[in-house]
């Protein structure tokens, strides 16, 4: 890709509450970088969870929130800028002013839909399963394979492993098991990385998991459907880490008959901030939840969204959407 060669100062960052996904493309991609002798600067919004502190380059990542001047600074000086797992600036936060003003170019690799950032060159694939599936195929595209290594192949594999809840969703491509075998072959060990995922909790998530499921957990089998609320003070109770609430809204749909779980997430600093989660199985479109009632989007069984009211209010809203499905 001339663009790569020809830029001496590469950033690539991700969203704000970077994921797996989000850490495992932008470090698997700045490996592949590296692997064509830049240097570039991984960035991200804020802070991700704990257990995904391990991923091989982790503690490179420069924090927006922590380091703002170094940051901006990179765009600012920046030849090219490639986006991961995201396409639309106000996933970034704070951190949208720095990427607004910079001169530099910008690609973006992600697989959301409806992409709205100004592009030099958009790759962007929403039927595949994770932004680290679409890095996967562009590194195969472009022959790099052969030069990433199995710290590369790591957070790959575990951006596709967590986007997918341990490919149980958004996961039925034949291709993606064949990109799994390819990763495979650097010597990765897929069931240690879901044991650092998800056997990696603090006794406060455990706590606040039997928590959700015995109290807080509404059922409305005749919709086929459930929503959980957490509020500032169920988290304070439960000592809330940063990812301590990640997974929980799949679980809902271990009940037989649920095809719709929703969750519905206080944010620990702003009031009236709702943040929420969709999963859903089969054909029953999340996406389309999360567009009309919770200004979001996604995908199809996987979507998020926010709500800016009290819990009382986005309970009423949960409630409607599950009666009206």
């Amino acid at each position: 890709m001339g663009m790569i060669d020809d830029a001496e100062r590469i950033v690539v960052c991700a969203h704000r509450s970077p994921d797996g996904d989000a850490l495992g493309s932008s470090l698997g991609w700045a490996g592949y970088l590296r692997s064509q002798g830049k240097d570039p600067l991984v960035c991200v919004p804020d802070m991700f969870p704990d257990f995904l502190q391990w991923l091989p380059g982790a503690q490179s990542i420069v924090r927006y929130d922590k380091h703002p001047d170094i940051v901006t600074q990179a765009m600012a000086e920046a030849d090219l800028i490639f986006c991961l797992d995201f396409s639309q600036e106000d996933r970034l936060g704070d951190m949208a002013l720095a990427l607004s003003q910079s001169k530099a170019d910008r690609i973006v690799i992600d697989h959301h839909p409806s992409p709205t950032i100004p592009t030099k060159m958009l790759i962007s694939q929403p039927k595949l399963s994770s932004a680290s599936e679409v890095v996967f195929r562009v590194i195969w595209q472009l022959g790099g394979f052969g030069h990433l290594t199995r710290q590369d192949a790591v957070c790959l594999y575990c951006g596709m492993m967590t986007d997918t809840g341990g490919f149980t969703y958004n996961s039925a491509a034949p291709e993606l098991f064949f990109i799994i075998s390819q990763l495979l072959t650097k010597g990765i060990n897929k069931d240690k990385i879901y044991r650092n995922v998800y056997h990696n909790f603090s006794e406060g998530r455990l706590r606040l998991t039997g928590y959700v499921l015995y109290e807080k957990l509404q059922v409305f089998a005749q919709h086929h459907a459930a929503y959980f609320t957490l509020t500032r003070q169920d988290l304070r109770r439960f000592h809330y880490q940063k990812g301590d609430a990640e997974g929980l809204v799949n679980m809902p749909l271990q009940m037989k008959g649920i095809r719709l779980s929703i969750s519905l997430r206080e944010d620990t600093e702003h009031d009236q901030l709702i943040w929420v989660s969709l999963r859903s199985v089969d054909d029953l479109s999340c996406t389309k939840i999360a567009e009309k009632y919770f200004n979001g989007g996604g995908h199809l069984n996987a979507s998020g969204g926010r709500l800016n009211c009290t819990m009382a209010e986005a309970e009423l809203i949960a409630r409607k959407a599950i009666e009206e499905l």
